[in-house]
């Protein structure tokens, strides 16, 4: 029997949408606001989904401790109050829209748990806009 064990987290971070091999213009078109060169914050949002077998010995998943010290090593310690663009060497060459941090988070995650383990992440940029990656 599969079951899935879901963590909530947040962090503040500050980003700025564009590609430096577009033209100011071009980035102000596709970007608009979140090309600012000052730079923008969210409080993001987090769910951390991880699904698999219940172990017949302690009837957990996952032990939610191990959970919320992996998203604590892996996402908030790394990326809370950073620039993203500035401080986080992952986006050093990467756009940190919300699609790509939430691949990013998912990649950190993945190798820390189980690989029998199947792993979802929501990530919130506003109460309204998240995005959802399992690895597919």
């Amino acid at each position: 029997m599969r079951v899935t064990v879901s963590r909530k987290a947040h962090f503040n971070a500050a980003h700025r949408l564009y590609r430096k091999d577009w033209s100011f213009e071009k980035n102000d078109d596709i970007f608009g606001k979140c090309n600012n060169p000052n730079f923008h914050g969210h409080n993001y949002e987090l769910i951390v989904s991880v699904t698999g077998e219940i172990d017949k010995e302690t009837g957990y998943v996952i032990d939610i401790k191990v959970l919320k010290e992996i998203i604590k090593s892996e996402v908030e310690d790394a990326l809370d109050h950073k620039n993203l663009n500035i401080e986080v060497s992952e986006f050093k060459d990467l756009n940190p829209t919300a699609e790509n941090i939430v691949v990013v988070i998912y990649n950190k995650i993945k190798p820390k748990l189980n690989s029998d383990f199947d792993l979802e992440i929501t990530l919130f940029e506003t109460p309204r806009n998240f995005v959802t990656y399992s690895g597919k």
